[in-house]
């Protein structure tokens, strides 16, 4: 063995410091050193502040405004479990004290934690809604700011919606109103916007005379900061006809239009627009709207200088065209200026006024002839090259809207439409190829549009529409392909592409009944192809009225339908709100309703014995009863998965569980909910993230299968 070298002791690294001894006689320097990134230093200093705080009542205060509490609340979920131990400690203590400084401590430090969703559910699960609209009564405006700013959080999230419902949070939510400070102000209208989506709480807020709050701060000058806030809340009431209505009959629906005029805030006008948009779904909301003239606010809001504007006052226009009177009078004085709107350079402005002017040019000759003599043809051909879909589709609606009109449908061929409609031919968004395709039909009886379109190579993708999974599609590409057979060199080219020529005959139900006009029509082509048929233009009136036709069957398809009424469906979400929504957790919550809905549903079903539970035949007597093919939920007694799947997401959406509706292939679909596991034991403190579970609703109701289990994969799979 060799001598043993003895090793040689290396001095310490030069870039390490030596440990240093701080000691400190204010607390505000340990209260800053509880940012260090050191977990010693982090520990010493929550010890210190500890002790500080354990001395007197002053001391907590003096720590509560040096802003201990922000430093502390990051500490509680610090990785180093004696930092961790140490920061809770000094929030215990600090919450000690038994005046209104604990109210502002605690909804301080509830306001912190309700930013992360973990913690809501937590808060909402441990019952702190309660509480915290209790103390927005109280006398100190911090514990009401810190009260407000954490339900504001909370009801982020659906399910605390119906919760603050319950627990009547519109009184004192009004009342904050009328507060004296702006930011308390301000939070009480947030949380208003926020719940408000809610049909019932709404009318809640009704019965209250929170409208007349609402508009009473409008007509404010010095609230104007509070203005768009207060409009947004507005915006979600004027979704209810009864709202409406009310809102009419006091005369707040003019005085609200006024101040919409009067307003020179973009972000007030943008808001106006909007909530007309939303109440302009209902039909009876439009005729209201009607009554005030709505129209003239709507056209003077395309005026303003503003893109968000200008996009929000082209989709209010969009959906009041529902009302014919209204659709005439925007016709009349708006179809100028959305017609220069799609020269803008926003992308989004010229989908919102394309869209418009598709919705006033369809079925109504007169807002068509307005539309051409505003020189619209050039720029929606132009708008064929858009990069939103939107635009694209509503562009080539447009363009077959006018083209019902001899005059317009040749000024638009000779502008190169077919070549422009080779491209949208090519997209894979159907609404644009069915848009699309129809156009083709419309302007494919010329000769030389055909022409066009076979040298722009536009067949090709053609003729691959006929094999969409669209039916819209499938129909549209059917008729263009009719239309474009009518001379030989195209229908060779057709046929060379790969297309049967009896297949659109064979689509027959895709025509919607027009099999005798077409056969029609064939004859006639086949008679002018020999020379013995009739006279072109005979041929293109003949061709235009079958698309008119054919249109006016989508128009009709595309109408707003009223289902029936579905009372049992009512009833079953009236029991739920009573017994399943009182449930403490979300996961007795779930399980609950997954039972309720399977008992509605023709109970537990043995997997062996799936095949014998006869739905097929249950569901086809409800529709032989009621003679319709559409059959109210609240009548199927028993459902197989997709029954029950839309049944619980139907009730949970009522109740606020937050779950999805997932349809897989035959018949099969499921509800995923997201809950969050409790912690480990001996973790304390410990947010973990939700996991993700089915529900079964059919073999054993309520029994939470993990996603990605083999259970799952068989639960949605035969």
């Amino acid at each position: 063995m060799g001598k043993k070298v003895k090793k040689e002791v290396e001095p310490p690294p030069k870039d390490v410091f030596d440990p240093l001894l701080v000691e400190s006689k204010t607390a505000a320097t340990v209260v800053l050193m509880l940012s260090s990134p050191e977990e010693e230093v982090l520990a010493k200093a929550c010890d210190a502040l500890y002790k500080f705080a354990s001395k007197g009542d002053e001391n907590k205060v003096t720590l509560l405004g040096l802003g201990a509490v922000e430093h502390l609340y990051k500490l509680i979920s610090h990785e180093d479990p004696i930092v961790r131990r140490n920061a809770i400690m000094v929030l215990g203590i600090m919450a000690s004290n038994q005046d209104v400084v604990i109210h502002e401590f605690a909804t301080l430090c509830l306001a912190h934690m309700a930013v992360e969703y973990t913690t809501k559910i937590q808060i909402f699960e441990q019952s702190g809604l309660e509480p915290l609209i209790r103390l927005l009564g109280s006398p100190d405006p911090d514990v009401k700011k810190n009260s407000l700013e954490c339900i504001y959080l909370l009801v982020q999230d659906f399910q605390s919606h119906a919760a603050v419902r319950e627990l009547n949070v519109i009184p004192p939510l009004l009342e904050l109103l009328k507060s004296e400070y702006p930011v308390i102000q301000l939070l009480a209208l947030k949380t208003l916007e926020e719940i408000s989506k809610d049909g019932e709480t709404r009318i809640i807020l009704g019965e209250n005379k929170g409208l007349d709050c609402l508009l009473q701060i409008l007509e404010t000058n010095e609230f104007s900061d509070l203005h768009v806030e207060a409009l947004a809340v507005l915006g979600n009431c004027l979704e209810d006809a009864h709202t409406l209505q009310l809102i009419q009959q006091t005369g707040g629906l003019k005085k609200l239009l006024s101040f919409v005029g009067d307003s020179t805030v973009p972000d007030i006008q943008k808001n106006a627009a909007k909530a007309i948009t939303r109440a302009a779904y209902d039909s009876e909301n439009r005729k209201i709207l009607k009554e005030e003239e709505v129209e003239k606010c709507l056209i003077n809001l395309l005026e303003i200088n503003n893109d968000g504007v200008k996009v929000a006052a082209s989709e209010a226009i969009s959906a009041m065209c529902e009302n014919s009177a209204s659709k005439r009078a925007l016709g009349l004085q708006g179809i100028p200026q959305l017609v220069q709107l799609l020269s803008s350079d926003n992308e989004e402005v010229k989908e919102a006024a394309v869209t418009a002017l598709a919705n006033l040019t369809a079925a109504s000759p007169s807002n068509a002839r307005a539309a051409a003599e505003a020189e619209v043809i050039e720029p929606l051909v132009n708008t064929l090259n858009a990069q939103r879909d939107g635009a694209v589709a509503n562009a080539a609606a447009a363009l077959t809207n006018l083209a019902t009109q001899e005059p317009f449908r040749v000024n638009i061929q000779s502008r190169g439409i077919m070549r422009a409609l080779a491209g949208p031919l090519r997209s894979t968004n159907s609404q644009v190829q069915s848009k699309a395709a129809f156009a083709v039909a419309a302007f494919g009886c010329d000769a030389d549009a055909r022409t066009e379109l076979r040298n722009a190579g536009g067949l090709g993708p053609l003729v691959e529409l006929l094999h969409s999974t669209n039916k819209e599609v499938r129909r549209n590409a059917c008729l263009a392909v009719m239309v474009c057979a009518s001379d030989e060199l195209t229908a060779v080219e057709l046929c060379r592409l790969g297309s049967s020529m009896v297949s659109p005959v064979e689509e027959k139900q895709e025509l919607s009944g027009q099999r005798s006009s077409l056969s029609k029509s064939s004859t006639g082509e086949k008679g002018l192809r020999k020379g013995k048929g009739k006279k072109e233009d005979e041929k293109m009136k003949e061709v235009a009225q079958i698309i008119s036709k054919v249109q006016d069957e989508i128009n009709l398809e595309n109408s707003h339908w009223l289902p029936p009424p579905d009372f049992i469906l009512l009833d079953y979400i009236n029991d739920a709100s009573r017994t399943i929504l009182p449930l403490t957790t979300t996961r007795g919550q779930v399980v609950a309703l997954a039972q309720f809905v399977a008992d509605k549903m023709g109970g537990p079903i043995e997997r062996d014995k799936l095949h014998d539970f006869s739905w097929e035949l249950h569901v086809s007597e409800v529709e032989f009863e009621l003679k319709s093919n559409v059959v109210p939920i609240g009548k199927v007694k028993k459902g197989t998965f997709y029954h029950r799947a839309l049944l619980f997401k139907v009730i949970a959406d009522r109740i606020g569980i937050r779950c999805s509706l997932v349809r897989g292939e035959y018949n099969r679909a499921w509800n995923e909910v997201e809950l969050v596991e409790d912690s480990p034991q001996g973790i304390a403190g410990l947010l973990l993230p939700p996991k993700k579970y089915m529900v079964d609703l059919m073999f054993e109701p309520g029994f939470l299968i993990k996603q990605g289990s083999a259970e799952a994969d068989q639960y949605k799979h035969i």
